[in-house]
């Protein structure tokens, strides 16, 4: 397999979703039965949700710490630090993954567009940053409160809600002559707006999963294949 040139003037965008985290044994969500680890998405990952049943939100959330610190790293994760190693701060990592996999790699410059697993925040969104909350909530009794009253909910973009700093998120697009897209197959947006974005300001763009993605024709390579496999060595950094 050819390798995926990246020279000393690039540089690089990378977008991961749900893929890369299957390969570390983590559910992924899939729209077409509306279940997420055998639960209905409106129960446990709207608005709604949170304000009809907040213990039933804390208990999947919890379930899905447990399984989050369970996981390893794959070859996939470590393979994407390594090359933030390798050309610093010309890297940006955007992940739709709520788990800290990539961070447990090595990886450093890196946003959560969808929030993080271990965090959580003020339900009254009052302006306090979230916090670091690695607890297992066996009811919501159990559940702090912030200073200002309100109940804390997981860190965690809910459908429905915006995505987190995605000014941040286009000012990188912008800036990337290179865009790697890994484990997501285009079925969630704005993510799967990314690459269009990227070839609309003049961006290589390359797709890296098992699946041919939804958005395919926005590529101008795809290579299809468990990232895990696919991704170490594939770089050849000037």
């Amino acid at each position: 397999m050819a390798g995926i040139s990246i020279t000393s003037s690039d540089r690089v965008f990378v977008l991961t979703g749900a893929g890369i985290s299957a390969e570390s044994g983590l559910p992924t969500f899939r729209a077409e039965d509306g279940l997420w680890a055998g639960n209905r998405i409106e129960d446990v990952c709207t608005p709604e949700a949170w304000r009809r049943n907040p213990g039933l939100v804390w208990t999947f959330y919890s379930k899905r710490r447990v399984d989050g610190a369970k996981a390893q790293p794959n070859p996939a994760h470590f393979a994407l630090a390594e090359l933030e190693g390798r050309i610093g701060d010309r890297y940006f990592l955007c992940t739709q993954n709520v788990d800290d996999l990539h961070e447990r790699a090595g990886s450093t410059r890196l946003l959560h567009m969808h929030g993080e697993l271990a965090k959580s925040r003020c339900e009254r969104d009052c302006g306090k940053p979230p916090v670091e909350d690695h607890a297992f909530y066996a009811s919501l009794d159990e559940v702090g409160r912030c200073a200002c009253g309100g109940r804390m909910r997981p860190h965690i973009v809910f459908f429905g809600e915006m995505p987190l700093e995605m000014d941040r998120i286009q000012d990188e697009i912008h800036k990337a002559t290179l865009m790697l897209v890994i484990g997501t197959s285009g079925s969630v947006y704005p993510a799967a707006s990314f690459v269009h974005w990227a070839r609309q300001g003049g961006a290589r763009t390359v797709y890296i999963g098992p699946e041919h993605p939804l958005n395919a024709s926005a590529f101008t390579q795809i290579v299809e294949g468990k990232a895990g496999e696919v991704l170490p060595g594939l770089f050849d950094v000037e």
